[in-house]
């Protein structure tokens, strides 16, 4: 048999038309932006008058990047291109020349009067400082007129507060709205935001989009990942927007994060960091306790940068390393039902702790070129290397898990042009990710069980599972693109931003399951002769592996538009195509559309056949993806310090093309299942066969698929008519600036309503003769029709749009941004979310209903979002150079889904019914940090660090009972309490880190 294909992709024909594409733009008359860069804004005024012969320049303090421009007619200036970062604005006016330090952030656009002559001007907050004859009154520049939900996360918070893991997206969950997700074993870290799944969120670092096109998450990388997709301490900070978002943004539907990477400065500088966690510095859990011993745990992270200048002021250089070495904690253990010493003792000694590693290297390099104030170039590296052997634990032994290679490369190149009155910012981008996983036993398995005592009937309960796993995948994408964002300020009060994007990909996907053939052994009957294999072989005219050349384009155009120094409106509009040939030319075969329309079953059911049988010229790539987005913001004592906001708009995400790609590979293999007779498992029919030791071997098996051909098989098919998912965004709220004491406070206070729509999902297509879905006349669940296949072939699998998500929420932060003067910060973030789906575990990546003919209008909670969520964090220098940093977490219990028969009158009857488990509080932890650093007096600098993680070892339960009883039974007592000693990750666990800054 052939176990895993060998191909030879070609690559994509794109650098052609990338450089055409490239050559077209650069030739039109017209500028551009980008959505990392900070924008520095306002009037200059003269002896209380608009200046009208003024010069406004901002240089970078650390880098000497430049921008300077002359002020309008009615004394405004606008500074747009800025990396973010603090810079030295000049103000040149009637033969004066003064200055001001101010620091912007990532993707802000920041108003700052300025005044010459004894002029008294106005910012957003913070204290009074008087230079020569300007007075502003804040270093630190605060946006509040825009109509974005838009929190920033700072380098301070990146650096200060608790974490484990050293992905730079933990911090976001600060951020009203927003979830870092653990899974309950720390095996997968992926960023979530409101009603919908992390597969909707998309990650902009320097202004390029990191989405995966191919498998859930995202972002490339963090699909089925604990590892990191950026190295953190190549991260300068980001913006996290939860809606609203302006027409720059696409393939998105939930949150966009936004982060901009550290560059080289004029100065030299470097670290190093380590840090370290073991067994012996964690509390155990409970499976460990019951066991009377900790499974074997060592977490080592580790890394450098270093950055400074090649030719001062001119050209930068800056690298960073980060690396991830663990061993993680499993247990191997039998279930309650099964006694271990029925198994011979080398058998048993699978059982107790295990480990899993992980293996993590992630480079980053770039150079930074500014020859002269209108030009910068940037060209970035970003690669990542990844081991990770998953799917230990429970039953399965260190042997039957997954290692998961999962690679990636991408290069960025980057030329911006400034002047007067526009700026253009080009890029050009290659990506290279891989999704591989891989059985770590490249062989057979073995699958030892028992007959199940609670259900003898039916059952057989798996007790150890031995040799080869059951999992190999071949996913990724791969291609290059170009990227143009264009912003021109030339009219007055309005900043006007265009952009275009196209993208050549290569998209991969093939997967097989099992890879090897699995042997199943009742430990009560025999070890060595087993009662059943299931293996799979290709079949005869399906090719498993698919492949698309996928082009991708967008365009846009958005208007800030100051109306007054109190309004300002943002309208934009984008729309955007991708056009995917495995889709569009896909051809369902002559025999098996003959036997779809030929199929009684379906003919007078409540689908057309016909929407899903595809010609190969018969399906259009989806054109209607127009996202108009419009905001609005108004200030109302014209101060920047109280702003009402608000906006409405649509978002278009994409389709996944793992899920496109089930056409081709879904069925694409024959599954062959023999039995061999035993007293414990009888058997009847043609697969029914007496034992022969050559199904043992590779030969064996092969000579009996080719002496028992197998036609047909499953089939899936998708909507011929396929649209994109999207979602449509509202919101009002309120921000402030608040001073107490001598601190400004900034609060924000926001209603958002988001409708999600046209998600994919996939339902069976099987019907009974009649053409009903439910055996059961009047029924409305249960007696789905699997036993009635497509004639000659398997079941019929239909893809098509229907998940929905509903939203509505309250967003409060309240914010006190760290500042060395004071010492100290603190934020609070507090969300309330009424979240429902209209296919429970929507949220939770399920793609598949089965129970029902299709996806209803019926809405249920949400299995994915908790209805309350706190995060408090906060910062504090407890002098000597010590600093102290805590983040509470805390909310109520997130829905469970369940299936409710105890409220029917037959199992026939039983219905979706998600459950809140008992108890108020479903989950909290509490982090805290204490770092010391050290002085030498030279510019050589030490620090070591103490983190400790969920310091109160607070138990976050994570199985409940969701069976309510059989129908008419009295309800379950045990319903929605704990039925399992499953906590999530970690318990109390303390990390020591060592680094040196130079």
């Amino acid at each position: 048999m052939t176990y895993s294909p060998l191909r030879t992709r070609p690559l994509p024909r794109s650098l052609l038309s990338v450089a055409l594409g490239a050559c077209i733009v650069f030739a039109a008359p017209v500028a551009l932006a980008q959505s990392t860069a900070a924008t520095i804004r306002g009037q200059v005024m003269v002896d209380s008058a608009p200046a009208t012969d003024a010069r406004v320049t901002a240089i970078n303090t650390a880098t000497g990047l430049s921008r300077s421009v002359g002020v309008s007619a009615n004394g405004n200036y606008n500074l747009a291109g800025l990396p973010p970062g603090t810079y030295r604005l000049q103000v040149e006016a009637n033969g004066q020349s003064t200055s001001q330090t101010v620091t912007v952030a990532v993707g802000q656009t920041a108003t700052l009067n300025l005044g010459v002559g004894g002029v008294a001007e106005s910012a957003p907050a913070g204290e009074a400082t008087d230079l020569d004859a300007v007075r502003v009154t804040t270093a630190a520049l605060v946006e509040t007129r825009t109509s974005e939900i838009a929190t920033y996360v700072s380098p301070k918070q990146i650096e200060a507060l608790p974490q484990s893991s050293r992905n730079f997206l933990a911090f976001a969950d600060t951020v009203p709205g927003m979830v870092f997700v653990n899974s309950p074993n720390g095996s997968e870290a992926q960023l979530r935001s409101g009603a919908q799944g992390s597969s909707n969120i998309n990650v902009f670092i320097d202004g390029v989009g990191q989405k995966n096109y191919v498998t859930p998450g995202g972002i490339t990388g963090q699909d089925d990942s604990r590892g990191n997709p950026f190295p953190q301490s190549a991260i300068g900070e980001y913006k996290v927007i939860t809606s609203n978002y302006k027409a720059e943004y696409d393939q998105i539907s939930s949150a966009a994060v936004t982060a901009v990477t550290r560059s080289g400065t004029n100065e030299f500088s470097g670290s190093f960091f380590w840090d370290r966690t073991s067994d012996e510095w964690r509390a155990s859990t409970l499976q460990e306790l019951d066991a009377g011993e900790k499974s074997p745990e060592v977490t080592e992270q580790y890394g450098a940068t270093l950055g400074g200048p090649i030719i001062r002021d001119v050209l930068h250089f800056f690298v960073a390393y980060e690396a991830k070495d663990f061993i993680v904690p499993q247990f191997v253990r039998p279930p309650a039902v099964f006694d271990a010493s029925q198994l011979p003792a080398d058998l048993q000694a699978f059982y107790g702790p295990t480990s899993s590693p992980f293996n993590q290297d992630v480079y980053f390099g770039k150079l930074s070129f500014q020859p002269g104030d209108a030009n910068l170039f940037e060209l970035s590296t970003r690669i990542r290397k990844e081991s990770s052997l998953s799917g230990i634990g429970g039953i399965n032994t260190d042997t039957f898990g997954t290692d998961l290679i999962n690679d990636e490369t991408r290069v960025n190149l980057r030329y911006q042009f400034s002047s007067e009155r526009w700026l253009n910012d080009a890029q050009i981008t290659f990506e290279d990710a891989s999704y591989n996983p891989v059985p770590i036993l490249a062989g057979p398995g073995q699958r030892y069980t028992i007959v199940d005592p609670n259900n003898p009937a039916n059952l057989t309960l798996g007790v150890l599972n031995v040799g080869g796993g059951p999992n190999f995948q071949d996913k990724g994408q791969k291609g290059l693109g170009f990227q143009n964002d264009l912003t021109f300020f030339g009219f007055e009060g309005h900043t006007i931003k265009m952009g275009v994007k196209y993208k050549e990909v290569e998209l991969r996907a093939f997967q097989q399951s099992p890879p090897f053939p699995q042997y199943f052994y009742d430990v009560n009957e025999s070890l060595t002769q087993p009662y059943r294999v299931e293996y799979t072989t290709p079949r005869s005219g399906r090719d498993p592996f698919v492949q698309s050349d996928n082009q991708q384009f967008g365009i846009y155009i958005q208007d800030d538009w100051e109306v007054n120094d109190k309004l300002t409106l943002n309208l934009g509009l984008r729309w955007d195509y991708e056009k995917s040939p495995s889709y569009l030319d896909y051809r369902v075969n002559d025999d098996l559309a003959a036997a779809l329309r030929g199929w009684t079953n379906i003919q007078n059911t409540d689908y057309d056949i016909e929407d899903f049988i595809s010609s190969g010229s018969n399906r259009k790539a989806f054109k209607g993806a127009w996202q108009p987005r419009i905001g609005f913001s108004y200030d109302l004592l014209a101060d920047q310090r109280h702003v009402i906001f608000g906006g409405a708009g649509r978002a278009y995400d994409r389709n996944l093309f793992d899920i496109m790609a089930r056409e081709f590979y879904g069925g694409a293999f024959t599954t062959y299942q023999i039995n061999f007779p035993t007293a414990l498992h009888p058997c009847t029919g043609s697969n029914c066969l007496g034992f022969d030791p050559a199904l043992l071997t590779p030969e064996g098996l092969a000579a009996y698929a080719a002496a028992n051909p197998t036609a047909g098989g499953e089939v899936n098919l998708i909507n011929n008519d396929l649209k994109t998912p999207y979602s449509d965004q509202f919101s009002l709220g309120m921000r402030n600036v608040i001073t107490l004491g001598e601190q400004d406070w900034n609060t924000s206070v926001t209603l958002a309503h988001i409708r999600s729509r046209d998600g994919i999902y996939f339902r069976l297509g099987n019907r009974y003769e009649d053409g009903r879905f439910h055996n059961n006349p009047g029924a409305t669940y249960g007696g789905a029709p699997f036993g009635q296949p497509i004639p000659g072939y398997g079941s019929l699998i239909l893809g098509d749009n229907g998940i929905n998500y509903n939203l509505n929420s309250l967003l409060v932060s309240l914010d006190k941004p760290y500042t060395e003067d004071s010492g100290w910060g603190l934020n609070l973030a507090y969300t309330y979310s009424d979240a429902k789906e209209n296919r429970p575990d929507a949220s939770e990546g399920e793609t598949y209903i089965f129970d029902y003919p299709r996806i209803g209008t019926e809405y249920f909670i949400s299995t994915g979002v908790p209805r309350h969520r706190v995060v408090l964090s906060g910062i504090y220098d407890l002098g000597w150079d010590v600093t102290f940093s805590g983040k509470l977490t805390v909310s109520t219990h997130r829905p469970r889904n369940a299936t409710n028969c105890n409220d029917a009158a037959s199992g026939d009857f039983c219905f979706y019914d998600p459950f809140i488990p008992n108890g108020s509080i479903g989950f909290k932890q509490f982090d805290m940090a204490l770092e010391k650093r050290f002085d030498t007096g030279t510019d050589l600098g030490f620090k070591v660090r103490a983190d400790v993680l969920n310091a109160f070892n607070w138990r976050n339960y994570n199985q409940f009972e969701g069976f309510r009883g059989d129908p008419g039974d009295p309800q379950n007592p045990r319903f929605a309490g704990r039925n399992g000693n499953e906590i999530l990750l970690p318990t109390r666990t303390f990390k020591l880190s060592f680094g040196i800054d130079w």
